[in-house]
């Protein structure tokens, strides 16, 4: 049952280092130690065994970059980049040392940045060839989300938010009121308000006028009458609405800077939102089970899953000239018209990674 919050293997791997479930309800970071289930062990096991059969890489982040690039974070192969829109990838990152990539942002300068599982944040300034640690002044180095805002990035950890200028090379925290909290999702609006999704404490704003970060508690509320406090996705549209996307709720939208939320995806097929994009005046969603388009602000979704191959997506990106964009545990799909998908894999094809528990 949903109240229990039971977890399948799967979820836990899309979600490492966020949620461990457990029956009744409990949580627990993936800091603490960790007992595996039999199916994971079986896997590492295997794994350790030999090589086995090639697939595509599961991708995690997804972000454009300068020049028609687009960037791959993969969850235990690093980053790969194509330049032909997908047709093609190549395996790039030389100086990352934790190949579990969690988060991928670009800068205005053409710099990207990822975030990791393990190893916190890493820099490119040459189209993705060579990467350089920038961690100091962070304190826990899982990096769930990055948030580049003119020539400021943001980084959810899981010890609250942190700030960097481009310029410089020494995270600061950002205010008092998250230590401790793990940061999945943020967003920021164009009066400078900061939001942030974590996981168990709902979401936080953090305004330019106030001394520190403000739970908002006013309406995220699902269908079933729970209380929604794991939020994966954070996106404003143009309007300035937030549009909150949880891990079993659905999704939220506010129209009054986060102080009320409504519930919007009760038509929905699937609760478990892993993206939110807005395009031809309607929102695009991704779930766990496929790809949901609204136009009327969520009173109709209409599937638009034609020829995506799985549908349990990870990731979502997109725009009107560049397409939409997807991540799978089985590689990256693109759709250029919002109703059909195409595989875009060569170059993804990697053998199974070492499980996470297993990375030094």
């Amino acid at each position: 049952m949903k109240a229990q919050r039971i977890c399948t293997i799967v979820s836990v791997i899309l979600m490492w280092g966020v949620l461990l479930c457990s029956a009744d309800g409990e949580s627990r970071q993936a800091s603490d130690p960790l007992v595996l289930p039999p199916l994971l062990r079986g896997a590492a096991s295997s794994t350790a065994s030999g090589p086995s059969e090639q697939s595509a890489a599961s991708v995690q982040a997804l972000v454009f970059g300068g020049n028609g690039v687009i960037y791959a974070g993969s969850f235990g192969h690093g980053i790969f980049r194509t330049m032909d829109r997908g047709a093609t990838w190549a395996q790039v990152g030389s100086g990352i040392t934790d190949p579990f990539i969690l988060s991928l942002t670009s800068m205005k300068d053409g710099a990207v940045y990822a975030g990791t599982f393990r190893g916190g944040v890493f820099r490119s300034r040459d189209e993705g060839n060579s990467w350089q640690p920038v961690n100091a002044g962070l304190k826990r180095l899982e990096v769930k989300t990055l948030l580049a805002v003119d020539h400021e990035l943001f980084a959810g950890t899981g010890d609250g938010v942190y700030r960097l200028h481009d310029s410089e090379d020494h995270w600061t925290p950002v205010t008092s009121g998250l230590d401790d909290i793990l940061v999945h999702a943020l967003a920021r609006s164009v009066d400078g308000t900061l939001f942030a999704g974590t996981s168990g404490k709902g979401i936080f704003r953090f305004s330019p006028r106030s001394t520190g970060w403000v739970r908002m508690r006013h309406g995220l509320k699902d269908h079933e009458g729970m209380i929604e406090n794991f939020i994966r996705v954070l996106v404003i549209d143009q309007d300035q609405s937030i549009f909150a996307g949880t891990f079993d709720g659905g999704v939220f939208r506010s129209a009054d800077g986060g102080l009320t939320w409504r519930p919007i995806s009760r038509a929905l097929p699937n609760d478990s939102i892993r993206g939110i994009v807005f395009s031809d005046q309607g929102v695009v969603v991704a779930t766990g089970n496929g790809i949901f388009k609204t136009m009327d602000k969520g009173k109709q979704w209409t599937p638009i899953n034609k020829g995506l191959a799985n549908l349990a997506v990870q990731v979502l990106i997109g725009s009107g000239e560049k397409g939409l964009y997807v991540g799978t545990s089985s590689g990256v799909f693109r759709s250029d018209d919002g109703v059909s998908w195409m595989a875009v894999n060569q170059g993804l094809e990697v053998g199974i990674a070492p499980p996470p528990f297993l990375f030094r």
